[in-house]
């Protein structure tokens, strides 16, 4: 599907225990189906929002040193995450049905790894003020990215040229 859309920007909150960057990086066609989403917003971003080519900052956290760990994109369209139906699963949703799936995934192909870029070096940096994921009570795992707070990152991660 082409669009004349310009290319988005995400970030997308990953435990480096459950997926890396560098698990990510040594997956097949280093590609990795997002599974686990299990917020509403999230959701939708992933549903109504993100386009196979979107820009991604692959975010680590829940870890001793939460950051930007690396860069990759959106690599498919949505579809029914299937632990939401594993009961095993410590994503497993009783509520959500075959037929009329809750929760989706989508596959995410990381492109390198970078430095880790932390949460005091972002914050140190007026041009990203606005980051969602610096605001006061955000829990989300996927944000949206401004075009130049992309473009800052980027050039703090010294990956200027990657994926505009």
């Amino acid at each position: 599907m082409t669009t004349n859309r310009p290319a988005r920007h995400w970030l997308m909150k990953s435990e480096p225990d459950e997926c890396s960057i560098d698990d990510a990086l040594a997956a097949p066609g280093a590609t990795v189906p997002w599974t686990g989403v299990r917020n509403y917003q999230a959701r939708n971003f992933m549903r109504d929002a993100m386009q196979v080519g979107d820009g991604v900052l692959f975010y680590h956290s829940s870890c001793p040193e939460p950051g930007i760990a690396g860069i990759a994109r959106i690599a498919s369209g949505t579809r029914p995450d299937p632990t939401q139906f594993e009961a095993a699963s410590p994503y497993f949703d009783g509520a959500s049905k075959p037929e009329t799936p809750r929760w989706l995934l989508l596959d995410v192909q990381a492109l390198r790894k970078t430095r880790l870029l932390g949460l005091p070096e972002l914050r140190a940096n007026p041009e990203l003020a606005g980051l969602r994921i610096l605001q006061r009570g955000n829990r989300l795992s996927i944000t949206p990215v401004e075009p130049a707070e992309w473009a800052r990152i980027l050039n703090l991660l010294g990956a200027a040229g990657d994926l505009r």
